[in-house]
């Protein structure tokens, strides 16, 4: 019984109590009403005013005889019959005769002791349950204060897992990794008979998104052992020594049902390299990491327990965690590639009432980068829009409409723009199709758009033609080419300048910096990286760029960055004045219609030369 309702007991008991003692006062009143002494009564019956005379232990109920019934009640002393009492005050026995009154005497009730009793016992009975409840309820808050150090890790039994390997696609070679383990957990004699150790701790390293956690899952549901999940900043508290005592308590729990898995979600908030901070709570986080430590070096090799957890931030581990007999297995899940995009599709597709037409791999190729959880999202928001639409299928449009949904934004069809801001809108956004056409090494264009997406104004959309581990520079260079598309064609068209291309040039500044100092693909500078970055653990997030270059280099990679902006920037104007008619006749369509798809942008504009794949490009 929680606390909730213990209050709740507590509250009832005395309303209770209060009823009763309400109930006995009227009862009472009503008694005391009509009361007549014991000379008042033998001076009626002496008078022959009385008719009958009930007795009942000690207590008289006298009857009228005048016309009108009514009663009175009265009381005889203890140890005399109302007889004696009667004629000791007075009163002749032709009066006491039958004839003139009636006397009933009633047998003593078996149920008057118990009765008597609980008038008296009950009020206390009530007062003790309540203060046992409350006394139950303060006990109660002192163990929870006194489990301040138990482990909060949630227990999900392996009877009937929820999550198997059929749920999890994209990530063939992470499975396999996985699938000893699975067999060490169903079979470990099989395993310790041949004196081999299975790896202690697995490592999940991946973007988020890729399906980490649900990997761990599918593990545990595959073995069918209970399985223990838990953040890793549900360790640490404000009170020092905390998240070791939690530490301590999982892995007793973790022994006591073995064989099973532990699951330690973003062990990164715990586990990040120890010396690091200045103190205060991260004293507090190493003291946890220390009993982690200790503790996972501390099994033995019948014990059957597997340590897993997952972070997307290995960099920052502390490398004792890493080392062999703790975590000393990685699985990398990697985004997915077009083949493992469509499987997760499938996975996430199961149930739902497709059409005909639908076409998963197709919707696969249009969706570059796609993490798990992305592709999740996308066919939730297709049945969403489905719904909205009042369909009973989900179509090849909701499909292709929830990428662009998940890439840009919802539409902003109610946004009203005056119609010089909706003609530079345009412009802008054929400046970009046009300069991407015109590239051989930039994506080809999906859609073009002047519908406002998100905080875009419009959009441009141009998806690679099959996936791509690899970036060539020529490739990055198209990039940013296409990117300043739409400030060059505001530039020649209007001879004039706005503040739309203001995410265009801030992605391109990223881009031509990393190029120069992150990627070596300067001549000038040659394949050296500049700047070591690190983080500032005790400031959070906030990352600093350790220079290890002189003021020198500094001003040469700030005029490399400027020359190959400036270049790419000229090279977009030259695009744009050669094809000024398509980009006309781009603009114009756009200003028509609003939205203009693959099929329709290359039949006014073909493609001059084939397109090569590449990474996804989004120009707002």
């Amino acid at each position: 019984m929680n606390s909730r309702n213990q209050s709740y007991v507590v509250y009832v008991l005395l309303f209770i109590a209060i009823i009763a003692m309400v109930i006995y006062s009227f009862s009472q009143n009503a008694t005391t009403s009509g009361v007549l002494t014991i000379n008042q009564l033998a001076s009626e019956v002496q008078n022959g005013k009385v008719a009958r005379i009930v007795t009942d232990e000690n207590k008289l109920t006298v009857t009228y005889k005048d016309g009108t019934q009514k009663s009175a009640t009265s009381t005889k002393e203890t140890g005399a019959t109302l007889v004696d009492q009667l004629t000791a005050l007075g009163v002749t026995s032709d009066k006491l005769s039958p004839d003139n009154v009636e006397i009933e005497i009633k047998p003593p009730s078996a149920w008057l002791g118990v009765a008597t009793a609980l008038g008296y016992i009950l009020p206390f009975l009530l007062l003790a349950g309540a203060f046992f409840f409350i006394f139950r309820q303060a006990q109660g808050s002192n163990n929870a204060a006194m489990s301040f150090g138990k482990s909060r890790a949630r227990m999900f039994t392996g009877d009937q897992p929820t999550v198997t390997f059929a749920d999890v696609a994209g990530v063939d070679e992470s499975k396999e990794e996985l699938q000893e383990v699975v067999e060490f957990l169903r079979e470990p004699q099989k395993f310790i008979q041949l004196g081999a150790r299975i790896p202690k701790g697995v490592l999940l390293v991946g973007p988020p998104g890729t399906g980490k956690t649900l990997l761990a899952k599918a593990v545990s549901g595959e073995a069918g052992v209970p399985f223990f999940s838990i953040s890793g900043s549900e360790f640490v508290e404000m009170f020092v020594g905390v998240g070791a005592s939690r530490v301590r308590d999982l892995f007793d729990q973790a022994k006591r049902h073995s064989p099973c898995i532990v699951f330690v979600d973003e062990i990164d908030a715990v586990g990040r390299q120890r010396g690091a901070g200045l103190g205060g709570s991260h004293d507090e986080r190493e003291q946890t990491l220390n009993q982690m430590l200790v503790e996972m070096d501390g099994f033995d090799t019948d014990t059957n327990i597997i340590i897993m957890a997952a972070t997307n931030r290995p960099d920052i581990l502390d490398p004792a965690l890493l080392r062999p007999g703790r975590f000393d297995r990685r699985v990398v899940l990697d985004r997915p590639d077009v083949r493992g995009r469509e499987a997760i599709l499938k996975v996430h597709s199961k149930g739902k009432p497709l059409e005909p037409v639908v076409d998963l791999g197709v919707i696969a190729k249009a969706t570059p980068g796609f993490v798990g959880a992305d592709l999740e999202n996308l066919v939730n928001e297709s049945a969403i829009l489905a719904a909205r639409r009042n369909k009973t299928t989900i179509g090849q449009s909701e499909f292709e409409e929830s990428i662009e949904r998940v890439i840009a934004g919802p539409e902003r069809k109610s946004r009203l723009i005056s119609e010089e801001e909706k003609r530079i809108v345009a412009y802008h956004e054929a400046g970009h199709a046009v300069v991407m056409n015109s590239l051989p090494e930039a994506d080809p264009v999906q859609k073009v758009s002047i519908i406002a997406r998100g905080m875009a104004a419009g959009y441009t959309l141009a998806l690679p033609l099959e996936d791509r581990t690899l970036t060539p520079k020529k490739k990055l260079q198209a990039e940013i080419i296409g990117l300043l598309g739409g400030r060059a064609a505001e530039d020649i068209v209007f001879d004039d300048i706005t503040s739309g291309a203001s995410n265009d040039i801030e992605r391109v500044t990223q881009l031509a910096r990393s190029m120069i100092t992150r990627l070596g693909m300067s001549e000038k500078l040659g394949p050296m990286v500049y700047g070591q970055k690190e983080e500032l653990i005790f400031l959070g997030r906030e990352i600093s760029e350790q220079r290890d270059y002189s003021e020198q280099v500094a001003e040469q990679i700030d005029g490399e960055v400027r020359k190959l902006v400036n270049e790419s920037y000229a090279k977009a104007k030259d695009i744009l004045k050669e094809h000024r008619d398509k980009l006309d006749a781009v603009a114009n369509r756009l200003l028509e219609v609003e939205t203009i798809s693959r099929e329709e942008f290359e039949k006014i504009f073909p493609p001059p030369t084939p397109k090569r794949s590449g990474t996804p490009t989004y120009a707002s």
